[in-house]
């Protein structure tokens, strides 16, 4: 009898360990494809939404990257451009997408740090609608005056708008352009009133100004090179924290005695708030290992970007930043996009 108990006690401890041991083979077989699946993302082709013009500067950079990550993926990275509204359609186009992470998008400084304060409504949420993934590059600009103008630097040209307020005048892309806040910015730091003249694109006031129909412009640096160098036009100052490689002998115009001044233009990649932070993660290296091949840098450089990478933190600090400075000079100018 105590033989027989003992068998059966035995029998049941043996069924106790059969059934742990299926409940692990269970646990494992059901990890193992969300596993699978994690590591092959992506498993199908990915849309980089671009609210940007084809065959512009930023474009370019989108599609260089676009290229780069369908080579390494194995899969077709298909650029999506959203233009219209000063970039308000594709930024909503990327707010609204699933976040699988199968729709990626950019944003640059108009979208996420101007378009804000400049309409009174959009259709998305710079902090609420959006992970930042990695800052992609810096645009540097310049301020730059014709030379029938008798400045040469930053100084002169403070002290001629204020020995003749009102007289003087510089032209934009339009009002809230990327032309028009930068100047607006300067003109409140430095105390001086110089006259807005709009224009529908910056294509058109950067010829006034090269003409001599207008007297200055801030546009970005690498348009204005050629014309600097053979003396058609007069760069005085640079807009960054720090001059740059290209014309390291030009000042910024916060070196040139207009302390707090920096306005950069830049671009990064975002996805749709929600993503998964396992995807986040790994589009960010991708993202960073893209920045750091010497083609796309070289590439790069020379239409007249700094290229970054870095992580999403460091983004989300660019963007807040330039929240705080930008949407103050907006406020403050009373600018509205029209």
């Amino acid at each position: 009898m105590m033989r027989r108990d003992l068998m059966e006690r035995d029998m049941t401890k043996r069924d106790r360990m059969r059934r742990g041991l299926l409940w692990v083979v269970l646990a494992v077989a059901l990890a193992a494809p969300a596993a699978v699946l994690a590591q092959k993302y992506p498993a199908k082709p990915v849309r980089l939404v671009l609210p940007f013009t084809a065959a512009s500067a930023v474009d370019v950079l989108g599609r260089l990257y676009a290229q780069k990550m369908s080579e390494a993926w194995g899969q077709q990275v298909v650029v999506d451009n959203r233009t219209g509204a000063a970039g308000i359609i594709g930024m909503e186009a990327i707010a609204k997408s699933p976040p699988d992470g199968y729709t990626l998008g950019m944003g640059n400084a108009a979208t996420l740090a101007m378009n804000p304060y400049l309409y009174q409504k959009l259709p998305y949420d710079v902090t609420r609608d959006y992970v930042p993934i990695s800052l992609a590059a810096i645009i540097r600009n310049c301020l730059v005056v014709h030379p029938s103008l008798p400045v040469k630097s930053v100084k002169e040209l403070i002290a001629l708008a204020k020995a003749h307020p009102g007289q003087l005048n510089y032209a934009s892309g339009g009002v809230g352009s990327a032309q028009h806040v930068p100047m607006e910015m300067l003109k409140s730091l430095a105390g001086i009133n110089i006259v807005h003249v709009p224009y529908k694109g910056l294509t058109p006031a950067f010829n006034d100004v090269l003409s001599g129909e207008m007297q200055m412009i801030i546009p970005g640096l690498v348009t204005v090179l050629p014309f600097h160098k053979s003396g058609r036009l007069r760069i005085i100052a640079t807009t960054g924290a720090t001059r740059t490689s290209v014309t390291p002998e030009i000042p910024t115009i916060a070196q040139a005695g207009v302390a707090g001044y920096e306005f950069d233009s830049w671009t990064g990649f975002l996805a749709p708030a929600g993503t998964p932070p396992s995807l986040i993660s790994q589009a960010n290296a991708e993202f960073v290992r893209i920045s750091n091949l010497p083609d796309i840098r070289e590439r790069l450089t020379a239409m007249g970007f700094d290229v970054v990478g870095g992580t999403s933190e460091a983004f989300a600090a660019v963007i807040r930043d330039n929240n705080a400075r930008l949407g103050k000079v907006i406020r403050e100018a009373g600018i509205k996009a029209e």
